[in-house]
C-alpha cells in the first residue's frame, strides 16, 4: 500500500507520461511546413478537429475519390537507431499515395498519425515536415494528422507512424486492369532502392547476421548501410500523372510487398499473364549483397523486395515507344522490361539468375 503522503499527491496528465505542452509546441514547430501543403480547395486552418478538402472540380465530370492507407513498417527501427527522422515522412506518403496513383488518380490530400512513448517536439516537427515535403512534391494537401503520446505503451524512444492518402479520378477513366490483353508492354519505372518493404529480412540480414553498424562505409554502395537502407520511398505522381492523361494506360503496379509475384497478379485479367526479363534493368548493388550476405535464393528476392522497379505501366504495344519517348522527354529513366501474355503462369521471370 501507498502512504497517505503519496496517495494525496495531485497527479496531472504529465506525471503519467503525456507532456499536453509538448504536442503543442510541435503543432507550432511544424504550421509553417504543413500550410505550405495546401491546395486552393482546401478550407480553414491548421487546428480544427477535421480538415475541410472542397471537390468542386469543373474538370472532373464524374469524380469518384479513391484511398489508401499505409505504414513505414519496421523501417522505422533503423531510423530510431540512427537517430535520423527527415526521411520516414517520405516513406509515409509514397506508400498510400503510390497506391492511389495506380488507379489513375490525382493526389489531393493526405494525412498522418504518429504515436510515440514520449513527445519530443522537435523529432515530431522533423518526421511531419518530411511528410509536408513529399505531400508537396506529390501535390496533395497534407489536411490533417494526430499525434499520440502515448506513455508505458511505447518505449520512450520509440515512435510508428502510418499515412491516410486521398486522390480523385474520373470515373470513365479509373484504371482497373481490366483492358489488358496479351502482347500489351510492361514500362518500368526505377526506384530508389529497398523502398519501406522487406526490412524485417533486411534488418535480420544487415544487423543480425552480418552484425553491421548503421554507420558502416560500404564501397560497393559508396555510402554507410544506414544511409543507404534510409533512402526514402519514391514518389510517383509527378512522372506518372502526364502519361495517364496522355495515353491509354491500361494497368499500373505499385511494387511493394510481396515484390513481382504477388503485386502484378492484382491488376491482371483472368488467363493473363506476364513475362518479365530481370535484365532489361540495372541492379541496384545493394539488392546483391542482400542476397549474398543472406543467401537468399532468386525466387525470394523478387517476392520480397522491388528489385530496382518501383512502379509498372502497362501500355498497348503500338503505344509503348510513344510513352517511352514522352518519359524520356520528362527526363525519366524508363524500362521496357517484358509484354503480357496469353496463359501459362501469372508471372515468369527470365534472364540472368532465371536463366542459368
Amino acid at each position: 500500500m501507498r502512504s497517505n503522503d503519496e496517495t494525496k499527491k495531485t497527479l496531472t496528465y504529465a506525471d503519467a507520461g503525456v507532456d499536453i505542452d509538448a504536442g503543442n509546441k510541435a503543432v507550432e514547430l511544424m504550421k509553417d511546413s504543413v500550410k505550405a501543403t495546401y491546395r486552393p480547395e482546401v478550407l480553414g486552418d491548421l487546428g480544427g478537429f477535421g480538415g475541410l478538402f472542397s471537390l468542386i472540380n469543373s474538370d472532373i465530370k464524374k469524380p469518384v475519390l479513391v484511398s489508401g492507407t499505409d505504414g513505414v513498417g519496421t523501417k522505422l527501427r533503423l531510423a530510431i537507431l540512427m537517430n535520423k527522422h527527415d526521411t520516414v515522412g517520405q516513406d509515409c506518403v509514397a506508400m498510400s499515395i503510390n497506391d492511389v496513383l495506380v488507379q489513375g488518380a490525382e493526389p489531393l490530400f493526405f494525412l498522418d498519425y504518429i504515436a510515440v512513448g514520449k513527445l519530443d517536439p522537435v523529432q515530431v516537427a522533423t518526421i511531419v515536415k518530411g511528410v509536408a515535403a513529399a505531400c508537396r512534391e506529390s501535390g496533395c494537401a497534407l489536411l490533417g494528422g494526430e499525434t499520440a503520446e502515448m506513455a508505458g505503451f511505447y518505449a520512450e524512444d520509440d515512435y510508428d507512424l502510418a499515412g491516410f492518402g486521398v486522390g480523385i479520378v474520373d470515373r470513365d477513366k479509373i484504371i482497373t486492369g481490366e483492358t489488358i490483353g496479351a502482347n500489351d508492354v510492361l514500362i518500368g519505372l526505377p526506384s530508389t532502392g529497398i523502398h519501406s518493404n522487406g526490412f524485417s529480412l533486411v534488418r535480420k540480414i544487415v544487423f543480425e547476421r552480418m552484425n553491421m553498424q548503421p554507420d558502416q562505409y560500404v564501397d560497393e554502395l559508396g555510402m554507410s548501410i544506414g544511409e543507404c537502407l534510409l533512402t526514402p520511398t519514391r514518389l510517383y505522381p509527378k512522372v506518372c500523372l502526364p502519361i495517364i492523361r496522355n495515353f491509354d494506360v491500361k494497368g499500373m503496379v505499385h511494387i511493394t510487398g510481396g515484390g513481382f509475384y504477388e503485386n502484378i497478379p492484382r491488376v491482371l485479367p483472368p488467363g493473363i499473364g506476364v513475362e518479365i526479363d530481370v535484365t532489361s534493368w540495372p541492379q541496384l548493388p545493394v539488392f546483391g549483397l542482400l542476397q549474398k550476405w543472406g543467401n537468399v535464393d532468386n525466387k525470394e528476392m523478387y517476392r520480397t523486395f522491388n528489385m530496382g522497379i518501383g512502379m509498372i505501366m502497362i501500355v498497348a504495344g503500338e503505344e509503348a515507344d510513344a510513352v517511352m519517348a514522352a518519359l524520356t522527354k520528362a527526363g525519366e529513366k524508363a524500362y521496357i522490361i517484358g509484354k503480357t501474355t496469353g496463359g501459362g503462369e501469372r508471372v515468369v521471370l527470365k534472364g540472368g539468375v532465371f536463366d542459368d
